[in-house]
C-alpha cells in the first residue's frame, strides 16, 4: 500500500511549532506534498530538509515569504522537475513533479484570483499551462497523480454556501468551468470516487471562527489519471488535524 497526503501548511515554520514532526511521524505517509511553504533556501535548517527517513525536494519563489512547494517521499524518486517550463508562473515556485517507477507525482500550490482581474487571468492561464503539461504526460503512458490547493470548489456540494460565493474567485464560473474540462479530459477526483455527500471540507477562513461551525471549501484534491483508478484503494480528509487553515487530503494506492 502506497500513501499519499498533500496540506496546504499555510506556512511551514509556523506548522512546525504546532506538532507537525510529530504529526508526520504518526501519518507515516509514503510521499508527503505540501503548500504554501512561504520559506526561502536560505531558510531552511537540517530539521527540514533531513526528516528521518525521507528525501526531500523544495522550490521557492522568488518573493520572501511567499508561496512554496515541497515534497517529502520515502523512496528516491527517478528524476524531479521544478516548475512548467514557463517563467513568468515558475518564479512563484509553484511546482515540483517527481518520476517514480508507476507514476509521476505533481504537487502544485495553484494561484488564488481574488486580489484582482489581473490575478484570476494569471491563475486561469496557470490552469491551461499545467493542462497542456499533464495531457503531454499522459502521452508517455505512466500514472499521472496531481495534489494540491487548486483554489477552487468545483460544485456547489464543494462549499457550505455556494449561493453567497457565486461571484467570488475560487467559485465562479470560469473557474468551474475549467474544473469541468479537466474532469472531461479523463482526470478523475479520488474523494468523489467515494464520497458523494456534503458536508466534507478542506479549507475554512480563520478570521471568522468557520472551521468550528463547519463552514468550509473542499479546495484541496487528488487527482489521478484512468489508468490508475484500478489501483485506488482510498481517499480522505482529515479535518481533525489542525496547524493550518487547510487540513491534508490523502489518498491509498495498492502497490
Amino acid at each position: 500500500m502506497v500513501k499519499l497526503i498533500s496540506w496546504n501548511v499555510n506556512g511551514l515554520r509556523a506548522v512546525t511549532k504546532k506538532g507537525f514532526f510529530d504529526w508526520v511521524s504518526q501519518a507515516q505517509p509514503d510521499i508527503l506534498g505540501l503548500q504554501e511553504t512561504k520559506i526561502s533556501g536560505d531558510q531552511l535548517t537540517p530539521e527540514l530538509t533531513e526528516l528521518p527517513g525521507y528525501h526531500s525536494f523544495w522550490t521557492h519563489a522568488e518573493k520572501r515569504g511567499y508561496s512554496g512547494v515541497c515534497v517529502y517521499t520515502k523512496t528516491k524518486p527517478l528524476q524531479v522537475q521544478e516548475g512548467l517550463g514557463h517563467p513568468e508562473f515558475d518564479t512563484e515556485g509553484r511546482v515540483l513533479a517527481l518520476e517514480f517507477d508507476d507514476f509521476w507525482f505533481y504537487n502544485i500550490y495553484y494561484p488564488n484570483g481574488q486580489r484582482s482581474d489581473e490575478r484570476l487571468q494569471y491563475k486561469m492561464a496557470f490552469y491551461d499551462a499545467f493542462l497542456t503539461r499533464f495531457n503531454e504526460r499522459l502521452k508517455d503512458g505512466k500514472g499521472l497523480i496531481v495534489c494540491g490547493d487548486f483554489n477552487t470548489a468545483h460544485h456547489p456540494i464543494d462549499l457550505a454556501r455556494p449561493k453567497e460565493n457565486e461571484k467570488v474567485s475560487g467559485f465562479l464560473p470560469i473557474e468551474r468551468a475549467w474544473m469541468d474540462t479537466f474532469v472531461s479530459a479523463g482526470y478523475i477526483d479520488t474523494f468523489r470516487v467515494f464520497e458523494k455527500g456534503p458536508n466534507h471540507y478542506s479549507w475554512w477562513n480563520m478570521r471568522s471562527r468557520a472551521r468550528e461551525r463547519n463552514v468550509g471549501w473542499r479546495i484541496d484534491y487528488f487527482f489521478i489519471s484512468p489508468n490508475l483508478l484500478p489501483k485506488l484503494t482510498g481517499a480522505d480528509i482529515h479535518a481533525d488535524v489542525q496547524g493550518s487553515d487547510h487540513c491534508p487530503v490523502s489518498i491509498e494506492l495498492c502497490s
